[in-house]
């Protein structure tokens, strides 16, 4: 079964890849970084055939260019800069970085290694890939389209009726059933309904005349654990100061969870706590999180009201309205809904990822707020970088 290219334009990613590409480009060029593909469902094979076709759709990503129209539009974003465009320009995903392999009992291999500011821009392409291949040669495509419209019909009555009253946007580019199909829901939200605020995916931004929504995700501080200069449990404190630096407080949500939410707080200052419109939650229990970070901002005189909370964790419609029902009246709050908006069908969705591992040859990790979400290659680093995080916490706690 030979499909259609998948990907068919480099702006069909998330926002936050440019984001943090720009502050890599213009601050750390000279990391390198490898990156590893991890299916957490349990028993989903990959066939020889899906991993050549695989290959095939990576050999194709690999020929795509940045149109002119395309740099025009991220030109156009307020916070994109015109040197990183130029550069743009002359980028493109080079096939020597990535290889993709299986083994007998089907397990599926990607590993993408390369200078960080072209290494990271594989991700959301990969996971786009994999999933579409993946349902499209092992199930009955048209038959999960036709479920996942008849529960996007559902999800669109209630966003019209009042079950539904928050606001939301489409985070759904990499766990998407298709391109297709992340399409259809990008444009059915924003037209069918007053509800989705944007898309994290620039393309739709750009074709549906949407905001592109994203700030930056776990790889971006982690990256600062493979530079040997920085201490390792002050990583949050040089991501959150290049950020800044970067963009001056426009696009300024910052995620709080890679070594932990406590450890976050730490360095989420005065000064941060005025520099950043919000905080984006992505493990832990929400609740306990969302109470947490409106204490913070009370203990430095800051009104919550003020601030933005954004739910990114593995969230569905009903979630999201509980959370808003919960926090509507003490901050600002809105969503970010990914797998229930582009993959929501009669089959459960993939549960993949792709993160940074290495950089410099240096491990890296994710410790999160809730421990099944660690992910790292080297046990004995992710003990020490535990350990340093715990002993900062203990010892500023004094």
């Amino acid at each position: 079964m030979k499909l259609e290219p998948i990907v068919l334009s480099l702006l069909d990613t998330d926002l936050y890849k440019f984001n943090m590409d720009q502050v890599i480009f213009h601050k750390h060029t000279d990391l390198c970084g490898q990156y590893f593909f991890k299916c957490r469902s349990k028993g989903v094979l990959f066939t020889e055939e899906m991993v050549q076709e695989i290959q095939e759709q990576i050999d194709h990503l690999c020929t795509l260019r940045f149109k002119k129209q395309e740099l025009e539009y991220l030109r156009s974003i307020r916070f994109i800069k015109n040197d990183y465009v130029e550069f743009l320009r002359l980028w493109h995903p080079i096939r020597d970085y990535v290889t993709v392999s299986h083994s007998d009992e089907g397990e599926l291999f990607i590993e993408v290694s390369g200078p960080l500011f072209s290494a990271m821009q594989f991700e959301i392409f990969l996971l786009e890939i994999v999933n579409e291949v993946y349902f499209r040669m092992n199930y009955d495509y048209e038959k999960l389209l036709a479920s996942a419209e008849k529960k996007l019909d559902a999800k669109i009555k209630a966003l019209n009726d009042g079950t539904y009253t928050f606001k939301f946007a489409e985070f759904g580019c990499r766990r998407r059933l298709s391109r297709e199909w992340e399409d259809i829901v990008v444009r059915r939200l924003a037209q069918e309904t007053k509800s989705c605020v944007g898309t994290s995916n620039v393309y739709l931004a750009m074709k549906y005349d949407l905001t592109p929504i994203g700030t930056y995700a776990h790889e971006y501080v982690q990256m600062y654990q493979g530079i040997d200069k920085i201490p390792l449990a002050y990583t949050n404190h040089y991501a959150m100061r290049d950020w800044y630096d970067e963009y001056q407080g426009d696009n300024g949500t910052a995620l709080t969870d890679t070594i932990t939410t406590d450890l976050f707080l730490m360095d989420f200052n005065r000064s941060m706590v005025n520099n950043y419109n919000g905080v984006r939650h992505d493990s832990g229990d929400p609740y306990e999180w969302g109470e947490k970070i409106i204490r913070h901002y009370e203990s430095y005189g800051v009104d919550p009201k003020t601030k933005l909370l954004l739910f990114s964790d593995s969230l569905d419609f009903d979630r999201a309205q509980a959370l808003y029902d919960h926090f509507k009246d003490r901050t600002k709050v809105s969503f970010g809904i990914g797998t229930f908006c582009s993959n929501d069908t009669e089959v459960d969705a993939l549960n993949i990822v792709i993160k940074l591992q290495y950089v410099n040859g240096r491990p890296v990790a994710k410790l999160s707020d809730a421990p099944g979400k660690a992910m790292c290659r080297d046990e004995a680093y992710l003990k020490y970088l535990r350990r340093s995080v715990d002993f900062r916490l203990q010892r500023e706690k004094l």
